[in-house]
């Protein structure tokens, strides 16, 4: 039996020579060297518009980098980051806008730093999960087995660098790659926690005078409110998290409590002292507004079988090949190498996975954003479980050979295809968004008569763009009508059309008169951009008749009326 079949991992391991070890080494750096050329690739054309005519159509390519950066945005432009009655939602997810803040302290403004930095953001994200696996694949190997490197960890970067998905949503400065980040520190604090013997439980005197437990649990202490401040939907992900520390403590629970506790009182005090210190006294109605305005649940008894079958169904918006493979390698993994599931990060990349998922059942709003919180989980469980294929022990000869021929093909088709589609977006850059807000900037700059004050559901990401300053038509805590009349912008942005609650709030103070147009990106239902200027009714004029001859006996003084004998003759 070669070393491959001796480690109880299952590694994509070469056998145990000074030769092979070279060579593994050597290809492992030749596929983290290719990895670093495509993630280089991710900060060419910052500029440019979200891949136009791409598999995903999302709302978030003319909305969100600008929402969810507003108060950074609004900070160093008006010099305040809060806008009364607006839509700030920086009040309950502080965390971005304040990294974002930091940037632009030294670059200013734009879109391109705003990118950059999510752009940086995927690199860390890159090297956390190298660091994830090959951590916790080396350390699950057993007392008596053969320690080997992986290709693992490095295959699992490569995927996630060439995916024309990753690409299209990591360059945009959007909540999901924060929250993937600071997901995965979370997970790799946890590797570093000392493991508690099955059965033994420590006092927490004791367990914290241990070395190994004091740094981790303030990492994950810390991280877990970061987590929930980044987006509140990282709760769901809170599992995956849980059963990395259960693992820690030795699969009991008394233990758990142990280790868990003091980073659970850590996690909540950072949450309650925001909230009660920052967000009650002063930002309250803009918190609640918040869940008000998501904290709805599009499944009922009646369709609950159609969302369930789409939430499956839409992840293969991950990829067309990766996704269906990685569902695969789960059912194979169960059936042929339950023993996988002894390496505590394998069912944590599930419940990660799985965890998400459920909130995008519970919600029903399948934009394919969302899924980029699941794309990570689910490319570094595949690259795991084809592994564990590719070295499961107990297998004959010929049908390991064939397991792994097939693993290595399936893979290398992956990322043949996937790489093959991000050349050509990157290939292909397009800037119809860009160009549009542009010469709007202009057009807005060349009128001194009209207040520079933008109202459009795209305004924050023309604010990003240009530095014209907005308010939104849709979202806030006053009603648009009562904001226009608060604000008095001087023009409107919309998409394709203007809505009839928008003309509602804005013809009692306004005229829309229609500017410009321009064509700017690919959804049919938000594919022409349209400037309006807002100008104040002119009062309306009494209507003028033309004058007619009097008759003769109709001329008389005030008070003298003709006889009826004079009217009759």
């Amino acid at each position: 039996m070669t070393s491959e079949t001796r480690n109880g991992t299952g590694s994509l391991s070469a056998p145990d020579s000074a030769f092979s070890r070279l060579a593994g080494r050597t290809f492992e750096l030749f596929l983290l060297a290719l990895s670093a050329v495509f993630f280089a690739l991710h900060a060419l054309h910052l500029r440019a518009d979200f891949p136009n005519h791409s598999p995903w159509m999302d709302w978030a390519k003319y909305t969100d980098e600008g929402w969810y950066g507003d108060a950074a945005i609004r900070h160093f432009q008006r010099g305040h980051w809060y806008v009364p009655g607006d839509f700030n939602p920086a009040a309950a997810l502080p965390v971005w806008p304040l990294v974002e803040s930091f940037v632009f302290r030294f670059t200013g403004v734009s879109v391109v730093a705003a990118r950059a930095l999510t752009v940086g953001v995927f690199g860390l994200i890159l090297v956390a999960s190298f660091l994830l696996l090959r951590r916790w694949l080396s350390s699950s190997v057993q007392p008596g087995e053969q320690k080997s490197a992986s290709l693992a960890p490095a295959i699992g970067v490569l995927l996630l660098a060439v995916s024309p998905f990753c690409y299209a949503f990591m360059r945009l400065a959007i909540l999901e790659p924060m929250l993937i980040l600071l997901t995965l520190l979370a997970m790799l604090s946890a590797s570093y926690i000392r493991p508690v013997e099955r059965g033994r439980v420590e006092s927490l005197r004791g367990l914290y005078r241990q070395p190994g437990v004091v740094w981790p649990t303030l990492a994950l202490g810390l991280l877990v409110p970061l987590m929930v401040l980044t987006k509140t939907t990282a709760v769901f992900l809170l599992p995956a998290i849980v059963w990395l520390l259960f693992a820690r403590a030795g699969y009991s629970l008394r233990s758990l409590l142990h280790i868990g506790l003091p980073i659970a009182v850590l996690s909540a005090g950072i949450w309650l002292g925001y909230f009660g210190f920052i967000v009650r006294p002063h930002f309250l109605s803009d918190y609640r507004y918040l869940f008000s305005a998501n904290a709805y649940t599009g499944i009922t008894t009646e369709n609950a079988l159609t969302v369930l079958r789409d939430t499956f169904t839409d992840g293969m918006w991950i990829g067309r090949l990766l996704y269906p493979l990685a569902l695969a390698a789960t059912l194979i993994a169960v059936f042929l190498t339950p023993r996988l599931f002894r390496v505590p990060l394998v069912p944590a990349l599930l419940l990660w996975s799985i965890g998400y998922a459920a909130f995008l059942a519970y919600h029903n709003n399948l934009q394919p954003r969302y899924y980029l919180v699941i794309a990570v989980p689910l490319t570094l469980f595949l690259v795991v479980a084809l592994e564990s294929i590719w070295n499961r022990r107990g297998i004959v000869a010929p049908l390991h050979h064939l397991a792994a021929v097939s693993a290595m093909a399936a893979l290398a088709l992956v990322v043949a295809t996937d790489a093959r589609q991000t050349l050509h977006f990157v290939r292909n850059p397009e800037y119809t968004f860009a160009d549009a807000a542009d010469r709007i900037h202009r057009i807005i700059a060349s009128d001194p008569t009209h207040s520079p004050l933008v109202l459009s559901i795209s305004g924050s990401d023309l604010s990003l763009m240009t530095g014209l300053p907005s308010i939104c038509d849709d979202f806030g805590t006053m009603e648009l009508a009562a904001r226009v009349r608060a604000y008095r912008p001087g023009w409107y942005v919309t998409w394709n059309e203007v809505d009839d609650d928008k003309m509602d709030a804005l013809s009692p103070l306004y005229h829309l008169q229609r500017v410009a147009a321009f064509p700017a990106m690919d959804d049919p239902e938000r594919n022409l951009l349209i400037l309006y200027r807002l100008d104040p009714p002119t009062p309306a004029s009494p209507r003028r008749h033309r004058s007619r001859p009097v008759p003769h006996l109709l001329v008389t003084s005030f008070g003298q009326q003709p006889s009826a004998a004079q009217l009759e003759h």
